[in-house]
């Protein structure tokens, strides 16, 4: 029998949030070191779908579990409590399950609480009317009313293809010393929200400063493009410091020109990833 059959818990409708970061710790404690017999955190990342280059550049991290962890959340709902289980269990690591069982079914039941005690939604009439944060929370950890709403260092605008590179700065810019918290809006903002409205809010009044990822397929976004414009119009006098325009891999179409005006983040140039992230981070730490 497995592990999820002895709780009363449905773990498969639990996300990764829930998780809090002991159990998260916990769970590096025993698949962190390299193990020739047990499988260890790359056979994790591997059945959640990362490839060959992704895990080698987890290596580098301090604690490559909890990195992994952090990346496979923010992918989507395949992230959930139950398939972690049953991903440790297919990897033959039924020790991890056994001693923490208890730890993550108490996260579990905590997060299932705190939902159940989240006011429930009353229809509006107008069903164009702005879902502001003084109606109700609009990110994971929101205050569900919205008298705390979350703020951010910086706003990441980003296509889907390249979410890969989000991950690396997730990484550099929060798990390190740097300490700057990113909103990532496959990551960070509840599911079902009006799109539009909800970003336009959380870069005007959540993120101090917006990172731009520039790619070939960016030029191609509709979102992206809204974000930028949306960025822009705010006032003519953020725009030398409210937009940080990044490139990470060479182009084939030029260079978006509503950006030319701004000082440029170049991680194609090998000379200048030494101290990419250092430059990054101090840009968005200015006040």
């Amino acid at each position: 029998m497995s592990a999820q059959c002895k709780s009363s818990v449905d773990f498969c409708s639990i996300p990764l949030i829930a998780l809090n970061f002991g159990v998260r710790k916990r769970v590096g404690l025993y698949l962190n070191p390299r193990n020739a017999v047990a499988a260890d955190w790359t056979a994790l990342a591997e059945a959640m779908g990362f490839s060959y280059l992704e895990i080698k550049n987890y290596e580098k991290c301090e604690n490559p579990t909890m990195s992994v962890l952090e990346h496979w959340q923010a992918k989507g709902s395949e992230a959930s409590v139950g398939r972690l289980l049953s991903i440790l269990e297919e990897a033959e690591r039924k020790d991890v399950i056994t001693d923490l069982f208890s730890a993550i079914e108490k996260d579990c039941l905590e997060y299932l609480k705190k939902a159940s005690e989240a006011p429930v939604q009353v229809p509006e009439v107008d069903s164009c009317e702005p879902r502001t944060a003084e109606k109700r929370g609009i990110t994971i950890r929101d205050d569900p009313q919205g008298v705390s709403p979350e703020m951010f260092d910086a706003f990441i605008c980003y296509c889907q293809s390249d979410f890969s590179f989000v991950c690396e700065m997730i990484n550099q810019l929060e798990h390190t010393e740097c300490r700057l918290k990113l909103c990532v809006f496959d990551r960070d903002v509840l599911p079902g929200t009006c799109v539009w409205t909800i970003t336009s809010e959380l870069i005007e009044k959540r993120c101090k400063r917006m990172v731009v990822v520039i790619s070939d397929d960016y030029l191609e976004s509709d979102a992206c493009d809204f974000q930028t414009k949306f960025a822009l119009s705010l006032s003519p006098g953020a725009r030398s410091k409210r937009l940080i325009p990044v490139v990470y891999k060479p182009m084939k179409k030029p260079f978006p020109s509503i950006l030319r005006f701004l000082t440029l983040c170049d991680y194609t140039r090998p000379c200048t990833q030494a101290w990419f992230w250092i430059r990054l981070a101090k840009a968005l730490s200015l006040p």
